[in-house]
């Protein structure tokens, strides 16, 4: 873990000559625990960026339980390593969900980065051009600390982090920035409230978390936005329909659109780094 590290503060603190002109926006959405709404989360940003006319692609990188394709209705048959091991090509891995949001699934794939020759990464990154033309890559990671999850977060243009106003959410979101900073990873996190009962408890919470990071950690998190509780998001799960599709014009709805129009407010004043330095640079951490 602590060559990870070291690889990772060297990626962060930009040691590493790769770069790239690409527009793409390559966030990575986490959380400290499982069961806030991440995934869903990431569903529904994704499907309402592309409502609002951006092209959007789902990297899911959880490596045991990602079900953003569940939750999207669709049925991949394959993942990123397809590409390598079977000679497939970007396209034939992606799938398409609703709206014409694409996923690429990561998988268990992800554990054989470290197995690849160069002449296989070289390979794989030459495949990568295709997604070039996107304007945000979300990566919906697993939740917790491990080297893969603050790996994407190295490598990618931002981090998001979904927490609840749960006690012990809190608890572990807060494990993850401290994780995130004491690595000297990232300097800046943006926080997503979910599950709020009311948007007066969502500040509420946010308050407490940033003054817990102001005072103990060297880090600062930013409030992307509030998304209440809504029983409809349990049934848009049981109906595998996302919520911004089956109920658009729900309160939770309208929070994500909200933080979507935030980010792509943000996203006219930087460009991002693009897929193949994401890519090289996991490379990099897990050679």
């Amino acid at each position: 873990m602590l060559d990870q590290a070291a690889r990772l503060r060297e990626l962060a603190m930009g040691n590493s000559t790769i770069s790239s002109p690409s527009g793409t926006k390559i966030i990575t959405v986490t959380s400290g625990k499982g069961g806030v709404g991440k995934s869903n989360f990431v569903v529904n940003l994704a499907i309402t960026l592309q409502k609002l006319g951006k092209k959007v692609l789902i990297f899911d990188a959880d490596l045991g339980m990602g079900n953003d394709d569940v939750i999207m209705g669709i049925f991949p048959k394959y993942n990123i390593f397809n590409i390598i091991n079977n000679n497939m090509s970007i396209s034939e891995v992606m799938v398409e969900g609703p709206c014409g949001v694409k996923l690429l699934p990561g998988g268990s794939g992800i554990n054989k980065i470290e197995d690849l020759t160069s002449e296989e990464r070289e390979t794989f990154l030459s495949r990568l051009n295709s997604l070039e033309d996107f304007d945000y890559i979300l990566i919906d990671t697993g939740a917790g600390i491990n080297r893969s999850v603050l790996a994407f977060i190295s490598s990618s243009d931002e981090l998001y982090v979904v927490t609840t106003p749960e006690p012990t959410s809190l608890t572990d979101a807060y494990s993850l920035v401290k994780a995130v900073s004491h690595f000297q990873i990232k300097n800046k996190a943006k926080i997503i409230v979910n599950k709020a009962l009311d948007y007066g408890e969502a500040k509420i919470t946010f308050m407490k978390f940033q003054g817990a990071v102001n005072k103990f950690l060297n880090m600062k998190v930013e409030y992307l936005g509030p998304i209440l509780e809504d029983r409809r998001l349990t049934q848009s799960v049981r109906n595998q329909k996302p919520l911004v599709i089956g109920y658009p014009n729900s309160d939770s709805a309208k929070d994500i659109l909200n933080i979507a129009k935030d980010i792509m407010g943000e996203k006219n004043s930087e460009s991002g780094k693009g897929v193949q330095n994401l890519f090289k640079k996991i490379f990099n951490i897990f050679s």
